[in-house]
C-alpha cells in the first residue's frame, strides 16, 4: 500500500503534523509507494525528471544532493510531492537549496489508478522500469559510460567520481547489472518520514507548563527565593529574541525527535527574531497566485542548543561537525496556494532559510 498521506484539510497553528524518521525497507521507499522520506536517492513522483542543470548549486555550480521529500496530496492534486535538494559542499561560498513540486492526477502517465502492492523486500531503487537515473545521485542521467553504455550519470562530475570509486574495474565486466548503484558515499542515510498529528491535549499542555517551570529552575537554582516582583522585573528585561527562542524550545520539547513540522496555511515556528520574512519577501508563484507556508525542516547544529532542544536531523544524517556540514535553524517551504498544474513537469517552489542568532551560541 502507498504511504499514508498528510491531512488535506486547511491547517492552522494548532493543527500541526510532525515528521519523525524511522528505518524502512528500501522497497517501501520506491516511487510507486509514494513515500515521504529522508536521504538516499529521490523517489521521483513524475518520471519526467528535471534536467541536471536545475539541480546545480547556484553558489559552486556543483550537483546538489537530495535531502528529503514530503508526499502531500491536496483536493486539487491526487498525487503531490515536494522534494528538497541541498548543496553539501563544505567550501561552497553560498550554499543553496532547491524545492521542486510535482503533482499528478489519479489517471496519469506513470501509475495505475489503484495502489500498487508493496514490492518484495529485495527490490532495489533503480531496478524498476523508468527514466535513466544517475548511478551516483539518482537524478536524471543523460550521459552514459562510453565503454559499457549501461552506467548512466547526471554529468561528468559524478561519472568521474564513480570511475574512481570502482567503475573502472567493473566496467564491462560480465554479470554487472545495468541498474546497479554506485559505491561513492555522497548521499545522506535513508529513512522513512512518518507523520503524526501533534498532540495538544490537556496532558501535553500540562507538560508544557512543567517544562517551562523546569527551564526556569535549571537556569537559576535559587528561583524559589526570588519573589514575584523580581520575577516580573526579569521578564520585562527578557528580549524578543529570548521569547522567540524560548517558544521554539518549549514547543518542540513536547516531541523532541521531530525533524519536520507540516502546517499548510499556518505559521512557521521561528528559531530566532532575526531574518523573519515579510510578505513581500515571499515571491508569488509564476502563475500569479500567492505562496503560503506549508512545512518546515528542523535542524540543530550546536551542542549547546542541542542540550536544550533535540538532535533532529543532525544525528540521523551523520553530519555532526558544524564547520564541515550543513547548518541552519529551520528551513521553511512556501508553495503555490492554488497548487497550479504543470502537467508532468517539476515546478520550483520557494524556501526560506533561517539560522540561529549569534545570541543563542
Amino acid at each position: 500500500m502507498a504511504a499514508p498521506s498528510l491531512a488535506m484539510a486547511p491547517h492552522d497553528e494548532t493543527s500541526v503534523e510532525l515528521g519523525f524518521v524511522e528505518p524502512a525497507a528500501p522497497a517501501r521507499l520506491l516511487s510507486s509507494q509514494f513515500p515521504s522520506k529522508v536521504g538516499g536517492r529521490p523517489a521521483w513522483l513524475s518520471l519526467q525528471l528535471p534536467v541536471p542543470e536545475r539541480l546545480l548549486c547556484g553558489g559552486c555550480r556543483r550537483p546538489m544532493v537530495f535531502l528529503l521529500q514530503v508526499y502531500a496530496p491536496r483536493d486539487c492534486a491526487f498525487h503531490r510531492a515536494l522534494l528538497i535538494f541541498c548543496c553539501a559542499v563544505p567550501a561552497c561560498p553560498r550554499r543553496r537549496f532547491a524545492v521542486f513540486r510535482s503533482q499528478l492526477g489519479r489517471i496519469n502517465d506513470f501509475y495505475g489508478p489503484d495502489p500498487e502492492p508493496e514490492p518484495e523486500p529485495e527490490a532495489l531503487p533503480g531496478t524498476r522500469p523508468g527514466p535513466r537515473l544517475c548511478r551516483v545521485c539518482g537524478a536524471s542521467a543523460p550521459k552514459s559510460c562510453s565503454r559499457c553504455r549501461w552506467a548512466h550519470y547526471c554529468g561528468k562530475e559524478h561519472q568521474s567520481l564513480d570511475w574512481k570509486a570502482g567503475h573502472r574495474e567493473a566496467c564491462g565486466r560480465p554479470g554487472e547489472a545495468a541498474g546497479s548503484l554506485s559505491s561513492p558515499n555522497i548521499l545522506f542515510p535513508e529513512f522513512e518520514l512518518v507523520m503524526e498529528l501533534e498532540d495538544s491535549d490537556d496532558q501535553k499542555l500540562e507538560n508544557l507548563k512543567c517544562l517551562e517551570s523546569m527551564s526556569a529552575a535549571e537556569s537559576d537554582c535559587v528561583t524559589e527565593a526570588i519573589d514575584e516582583q523580581e520575577l516580573e522585573a526579569m521578564a520585562k528585561h527578557e528580549s524578543k529574541e529570548d521569547r522567540i527562542f524560548a517558544k521554539f524550545k518549549r514547543r518542540v520539547a513536547l516531541a523532541p525527535d521531530q525533524v519536520l513540522r507540516y502546517c499548510r496555511g499556518g505559521c512557521p515556528l521561528w528559531v530566532s527574531g532575526e531574518n523573519i520574512p515579510s510578505k513581500t519577501d515571499i515571491p508569488n508563484c509564476p502563475c500569479g497566485a500567492k505562496r503560503e507556508f506549508e512545512f518546515q525542516v528542523l535542524w540543530c547544529p550546536c551542542s549547546a542548543t542541542r542540550q536544550l532542544v533535540m538532535p533532529q536531523l543532525l544525528n540521523y544524517l551523520k553530519v555532526d561537525c558544524l564547520r564541515e556540514s550543513l547548518d541552519w535553524g529551520t528551513l521553511c517551504v512556501y508553495t503555490c496556494e492554488q497548487s497550479c498544474d504543470h502537467g508532468n513537469e517539476y515546478c520550483t517552489e520557494f524556501l526560506w532559510k533561517q539560522d540561529f542568532s549569534a545570541e543563542q551560541f
